[in-house]
């Protein structure tokens, strides 16, 4: 219990820091682009129009909202993040104590290391991740809302309770989990991958006898986990997009979206508009190829 509290209180504190970052990120995502492309200079030094960065987005949100706009939405995040880790907690803990099932194949504990066990390991994280994410996500379709709120200037979602009154009132249960299955699929897939690679990077490319092997293995799976995490970004993108479709917010109505019936129609239209990466950036933001910058309605199209 108290590793429990111990990690939440880390996590929220965690939240708090990086919340403005999401912010920014997720009102990109959905396309609100308040300021004009401006004259900059790119990684190599060549003179470029970029879109401006976090530093001028955050800026832009300060002389409008005051500082204390940055954190729109961190109260239901908060929630999400001490509930996800509860849930994770003891779910991770109940696999820990079954076992792997049965119907993985394989012998119940494999040599530590090896792929049988990497698999095994892997599996009860998933387990106990889908768990924390599905109990989580009608927090986390809140948390967007009152972020994408900032567009249109409403204030149709006020609070945690007073949300979820509304949520339910005009959606029912499924509101709750609008963008559920491609933040799960997402989820899943960043997983395998980050510890697949980290498992064939540990095995066949770090020799035991080397110096350090301990700190170049944790190191192999930073870098395998942000190499995973930019693979399965657009599931990312598609699940905060879906949950806020259609939701009576100017962020999820046109011309900032399309009204998407399922998440499959969203990645096609995105992926035929060559957005699938849009938000992934948050510095050194160049221009969509193609696109003309409306500034009335703060959007290229």
């Amino acid at each position: 219990m108290a590793d429990a509290c111990g990690q939440i209180l880390l996590g929220s504190g965690l939240t708090v820091l990086s919340h403005p970052l999401m912010y920014i990120k997720v009102l990109i995502q959905v396309g609100h682009e308040p300021l004009p492309p401006t004259l900059g200079r790119n990684l190599f030094g060549r003179q470029v129009h970029q879109l401006p960065g976090l530093f001028a987005y955050a800026k832009h949100i300060i002389q409008i909202d005051g500082k204390a706009g940055l954190f729109n939405g961190l109260v239901p995040r908060l929630c999400a993040g001490s509930m996800g880790t509860i849930v994770h907690s003891k779910v991770l803990q109940k696999c820990q104590e079954q076992g792997t099932p049965q119907v993985l194949g394989g012998q119940q504990k494999a040599a530590e290391g090896s792929l049988q066990h990497v698999v095994n390991e892997t599996t009860k994280e998933m387990i106990a991740r889908s768990c924390a994410t599905v109990v989580t996500h009608p927090f986390h379709v809140i948390t967007l809302r009152c972020m994408v709120q900032f567009i249109g200037r409403e204030t149709k979602y006020s609070g945690v309770f007073d949300s979820i009154v509304t949520v339910y009132r005009e959606e029912g249960i499924l509101g709750f989990f609008a963008g559920l299955i491609p933040r799960l699929l997402g989820d899943v897939l960043s997983l395998w991958i980050c510890n697949l690679l980290a498992h064939l990077i540990n095995t066949y490319a770090i020799d035991d006898s080397m110096s350090h092997t301990g700190e170049i293995k944790n190191c192999s799976q930073a870098v395998t986990g942000f190499f995973a995490s930019m693979l399965t970004y657009p599931f990312v993108l598609v699940s905060n997009l879906m949950a806020v479709n259609n939701c009576g917010l100017a962020g999820g109505l046109p011309p900032y979206a399309s009204v998407y019936p399922t998440w499959v129609d969203c990645w096609r239209h995105l992926s035929k508009e060559s957005n699938m990466s849009r938000g992934n950036s948050l510095f050194f933001r160049k221009l969509p190829a193609g696109k003309m910058y409306a500034i009335d309605q703060k959007r290229f199209f």
